[in-house]
């Protein structure tokens, strides 16, 4: 792979912060080590000393002074060494990753922590990209329509930079924001192998990865790659906490690289308290618990889906369309009837005091019409949904 093209001049131009090295190797280095380099603030100056934090099972997790301390301190930007390796063993258990030979210079796969996802377009958007929207349906993005829009270009185009090729794919994989769509496997095959011929990269955003209602889960585009050219975002925003915001991206050693760097002079690091939290919960419970935990989250947000379903078969039959969603916390509703709901559900729904999101809002010109809105089932109770969508139809019916 030549990821340099993949590469903007100012992410190339990033050089790592001495600073952010020399955290790093302090980090590394054995307690009789004479520091006279760091800048961090001295710990014994923090008020916060101590904290024992219940999880759901009724056991605790200890913070003693030493590890409030660690916490409450600057950590390296790439994460915790500890919460790392966990997660690199979660991957490969998950994923199972082919094993690419890479050159020698470019090492293989690697890992960082990032705090938490926010999937969408608002993240590429104001970097000036050149977005392409591709066709989609209740099964993900339709490959005959990349198909199409890659036709524009020949194979080899990708090697001439003066041809302005695609230089990746942006994809939710799993219950899909704003759609609840999810990728079958026979798609993401026929996608991966187009990313091939075109020779793009594939960001696999999948933030409801471990929000899959249905078993057995598809494969992900990471288990499928043979050339290093997926990168992969995972969050524990949706089974842990929001509020902590921890994530980790796996990909490509250099793309990974330019990654940290970013971090380096942005957030510096994700929360080291945050991290450690994440860590200690993960190490306590194992591999078998956490996935324990992921199927008691599964079976709470497809108890919450089929209380929405049962709201929408009941009040919208007749009046809006929808398909069931496999993954994630969304259903994507077609309105019958109305060309442009944005009126209808900005305005005369939160008279009625319901709120749900206009369909617009996740188009890239969201200036166009449309029929759609996103409802959430993640927080509203079922009496709240039946309500909600009573509303709703009866508005649906003044309007038309």
């Amino acid at each position: 792979m030549n990821y340099a093209r993949f590469i903007t001049a100012t992410s190339a131009a990033r050089k790592p912060s001495a600073i952010r090295v020399l955290t790093e190797i302090l980090g590394k280095a054995p307690k009789s080590v004479i520091s006279l380099a760091t800048g961090a603030p001295n710990p014994n100056t923090f008020p916060f000393k101590t904290a024992v934090i219940t999880i759901e099972n009724g056991e605790a997790i200890q913070f003693s002074e030493e590890r409030m301390k660690r916490a409450l301190q600057y950590s390296q930007s790439v994460g915790l060494p500890e919460l790392l390796s966990w997660l690199k063993q979660l991957q490969i258990k998950l994923h199972n990753p082919p094993t690419i030979h890479y050159p020698p210079s470019q090492g293989q796969m690697d890992l960082c922590v990032t705090c938490g996802s926010q999937e969408g377009l608002c993240k590429v958007q104001p970097l000036g990209c050149n977005i392409i929207n591709v066709s989609s349906d209740e099964q993900g993005i339709i490959p005959d329509s990349l198909r199409e829009i890659l036709s524009k270009w020949k194979p080899e185009d990708s090697k001439n930079p003066k041809k302005n090729t695609p230089k990746f794919l942006y994809t939710v994989p799993n219950g899909n924001n704003p759609t609840g769509n999810s990728l079958t496997t026979n798609r993401k095959k026929e996608i991966y192998e187009l990313a091939r011929e075109y020779d793009f990269l594939i960001i696999e955003d999948d933030p409801y990865y471990f929000m899959q209602f249905n078993k057995p889960w598809a494969p992900t585009f990471l288990s499928m790659d043979v050339d290093g050219r997926v990168i992969r975002a995972d969050s524990f925003s949706k089974v842990l906490s929001s509020g902590l915001r921890i994530g980790f991206i796996s990909g490509p050693k250099p793309l990974i690289e330019r990654i940290v760097l970013h971090i380096q002079v942005s957030t510096m690091h994700p929360s080291t308290f945050a991290q450690l939290l994440v860590s200690q919960l993960l190490h306590q419970w194992g591999e078998d618990g956490f996935l324990a935990h992921v199927e008691r989250v599964i079976d709470f947000y497809r108890k919450q889906r089929d209380a929405l379903l049962a709201a929408a078969d009941k009040w919208l039959s007749g009046l809006a369309e929808w398909h069931v969603p496999n993954a994630g916390m969304f259903l994507w509703v077609k309105i019958k009837g109305i060309h442009d709901v944005r009126n209808l559900i900005e305005e005369k729904a939160i008279k009625k005091e319901i709120l749900m999101v206009p369909g617009c809002s996740f188009y890239i010109d969201s200036s166009a019409p449309c029929p759609y809105f996103r409802a959430s089932f993640s927080s509203a109770s079922p009496e709240q949904m039946d309500v909600a969508f009573q509303r709703l139809a009866q508005l649906i019916k003044e309007s038309l």
